[in-house]
């Protein structure tokens, strides 16, 4: 009985660590990865925007890391590729940063 229960909690706090939100590697204690999202045909641009969304423990999230917030931020009209960065502690808190680059 007692190993069940043991067993059942290891099992709640995988499950409660991982990040159903999250694309991409997800470590369970630390976070941090940049991930290609999207390419198109125009040359690679000087220019650089970016806009970031957060959750803590998965109970409140906030922001707006869309690609057209991003591109907004950069003054990017055409766009040549997008990036994306999550990061994360403990699932405790989480951090999506997208990155637009372009002219």
């Amino acid at each position: 009985m007692k190993k069940t229960l043991v067993y059942s909690f290891i099992l709640a706090v995988v499950i409660s660590l991982s990040s159903c939100a999250a694309f991409g590697p997800v470590g369970a204690i630390y976070t941090q990865v940049q991930l290609p999202a999207a390419a198109t045909s125009n040359s690679v641009g000087t220019k650089v925007g970016s806009a970031q969304a957060m959750s803590i423990l998965g109970l409140i999230a906030t922001g707006d890391a869309s690609i057209n917030a991003a591109a907004k931020a950069g003054n990017i009209t055409k766009i040549s590729h997008v990036d994306y960065e999550n990061f994360g502690i403990l699932g405790i808190y989480f951090r999506q940063t997208t990155f637009v680059y372009g002219e």
